[in-house]
């Protein structure tokens, strides 16, 4: 383990999130909010420990597996405690623990809050707030092999332990190049995003906060009732950039190089277009006697499935009153997610058909022993090592969510809450049912609960593995 390389990087991560809170700062310049003085100082407390952290060199710049895990789970879990600062210094969220959650909310693209009235904050705060959601969207330490030399030829480490699917490829022969063109397509969405919505009308403030909470599909907006308070073309055009945001950003890659075919290959992004378009139709129709006509039910229908599917969270409508039915999909929806190497949560679309398959294979074997059948994913074989590490991912997935349910069942809370609160965080969601639904918030929970729904959405949107890599004794075991 090369711990003086690990901390360094640390330090690294603390100096660029106390730059990024300059962003917020000025925010509070410009509306002339006293909130300038507590993001000058967490902005001092950042680069102070952050600069005492950069003083630890080591000859040593190689990382190896288990060293990208534990930076990768580190970075995050120190990104939400010092992120959290903003929030107790001005008052805005007094417990830290609460805090601590509305920040692993942001960073995570969660979207789940605590705030029952967020009107009232001031805008730099909900800046800030919203401006985590596009940080972690698509990395913090992808950002950073984009920008530095963090480990030489280690930082295919870093980009595995941090993004999402079962499997991280490079776009190009450099993990550095693929870095820079991951966030290039992410920073050219999110422009475009954000002029569509100015061009509908939309004040900039407005704009620019829903463009992060969009492109990260995070969730947090600056309105209690989320998006339903806008024009349905603001509603439409978010529709559309959710689900853009979830599809794998390699295939825009592809689309950019002019390699159609191949990017009409991708089994995951047909199934994941197919999901939503059957999806939408179903609860449009069990729906349809809820709203004025069915295109109002189709257009609420069509958001709030894309909403979900991506591991967004914003809302357009209560969906906790709508049929059981309806309900029932959207629950299903939270666990499938959103395409591999995308900006959204959930077990992703991959991993199903992965698993779906492998299931299909065995059924085949176990009728016919001697078959030798492989599978396989846009046209190539699926290797071996894919399948069991789809198949201990479902396991350890499977472990974390019950245990998780029994730990926030001590607050004597329903089932529909606790078993919906646990998927909305640990699939980086946000909104679940009952008392955690579209118009209801976590702050029903206890400290101690709400410290595991904060891990759950580190985990998820670390897809378990880097977190308990961290607190497994055999990682520190020379």
């Amino acid at each position: 383990m090369n711990y003086k390389r690990i901390l360094h990087t640390l330090g690294i991560v603390l100096c660029f999130e106390g730059a990024l809170m300059i962003a917020p700062l000025i925010c509070a310049v410009i509306y002339k909010e006293p909130e300038v003085l507590d993001f000058f100082e967490c902005i001092l407390i950042c680069l102070g420990f952050g600069g005492l952290l950069l003083l630890l060199k080591t000859r040593n710049k190689n990382l190896y597996s288990k060293d990208g895990f534990v930076i990768v789970a580190l970075s995050w879990i120190v990104m939400s405690v010092f992120g959290s600062l903003p929030f107790v210094f001005s008052g805005s969220i007094p417990n830290f623990i609460d805090a601590f959650f509305e920040t692993a909310s942001g960073f995570t693209t969660t979207g789940a809050s605590i705030i029952s009235n967020i009107e009232i904050l001031p805008k730099s705060i909900l800046f800030w707030r919203s401006f985590t959601h596009w940080i972690g969207g698509m990395g913090v330490l992808v950002f950073l092999v984009a920008l530095l030399p963090l480990s030489g030829g280690s930082n295919l480490y870093l980009m595995k332990a941090e993004s999402t699917g079962p499997s991280v490829s490079k776009l190009v022969p450099k993990v550095k190049s693929s870095a820079k063109i991951l966030y290039g397509i992410y920073i050219g969405l999110s422009v475009i995003l954000l002029i569509l919505l100015l061009a509908g009308g939309m004040n900039f403030f407005d704009a620019i906060t829903h463009t992060f909470g969009t492109a990260g599909t995070g969730g947090f907006g600056v309105k209690n009732s989320s998006v339903a308070g806008y024009s349905s073309y603001h509603q439409i055009v978010i529709t559309v950039f959710m689900v853009l945001f979830g599809i794998d950003f390699s295939v825009y890659y592809l689309m950019l190089l002019g390699k159609f075919k191949l990017m009409l290959q991708s089994d995951e992004v047909k199934a994941y277009i197919g999901i939503i378009l059957i999806s939408t139709i179903i609860i449009c129709i069990n729906c349809v006697n809820m709203f004025e006509n069915v295109w109002v039910s189709l257009r609420h229908s069509a958001f709030q499935v894309s909403s979900i599917m991506t591991t967004t969270g914003f809302s357009t409508d209560n969906f906790d009153k709508w049929p059981e039915l309806s309900k029932g999909i959207l629950v299903l929806l939270m666990f499938i997610g959103a395409c591999a190497g995308s900006t959204g949560g959930g077990i992703k679309v991959s991993r199903i058909l992965i698993y779906l398959k492998s299931i299909g294979k065995e059924i085949a074997i176990a009728a016919h022993p001697k078959l030798t059948k492989k599978i396989k994913m846009s046209g190539r074989t699926i290797e071996h090592e894919t399948v069991r590490n789809v198949n201990v991912f479902m396991a350890a997935y499977l472990v974390v969510f019950v245990v998780s349910v029994l730990f926030i069942s001590l607050d004597n809370l329903d089932f529909t809450t606790n078993f919906t609160a646990v998927a909305a965080t640990l699939n980086n969601i946000g909104p679940g049912l009952a008392k955690v639904g579209p118009t209801e918030n976590f702050s029903v929970y206890s400290n101690f609960s709400t410290l595991v729904l904060t891990f759950d959405m580190l985990i998820g949107r670390l897809e378990v593995f880097p977190m308990l890599v961290l607190f497994s004794p055999y990682t520190w075991k020379k």
